[in-house]
Order: structure tokens, then sequence, then C-alpha cells
């Protein structure tokens, strides 16, 4: 499960630099190394990188159940 945990989050961390590119210079870098949008390559990142958000959500609230995750609740 580690392994899958690590190759997911590295997915998420390529899906969030991508969509920092898009935003900042209107360019998608996984589009234009596996032949643009619509390619079946890009279309299978695309879903990779989704699937890795989805997966995420589970070590997360692993953390928030044995309070490694705290929200601040002064200041």
């Amino acid at each position: 499960m580690k392994a899958l945990n690590l190759v997911t989050l590295a997915l998420v961390i390529v899906g969030g630099i991508n969509w920092g590119l898009v935003g900042a210079a209107q360019f998608d870098l996984v589009a234009t190394i596996f032949g643009g949008q619509d390619a079946l390559l890009a279309r299978l990142v695309y879903v990779l990188v989704g699937l890795s958000a989805l997966w995420q959500i589970v070590p997360l609230m692993r953390a928030g159940n044995v309070g490694e995750v705290r929200a601040e609740a002064h200041r």
C-alpha cells in the first residue's frame, strides 16, 4: 500500500503542476507530451491523475483520524 500511495501522490503532483502551467501559461504539458488532449495516452494520464486524487483522500482521512492533521483552533 505504501508504494501505491507514493505512486498516486506523484501523479497528483504531476496533475497539480500541469494545472498550474495551464492556469499560468495556457500550456498543457500532458497534452504536449502525449499528442494532444484527445490522444489516448493523454486521456489515460488525466484519468490516472483523477483516480490518484481520489485515492489520496484515504491517507488524508487516516491522518485526520489519528490526529496528524489539526486545524488551528485559535490565534
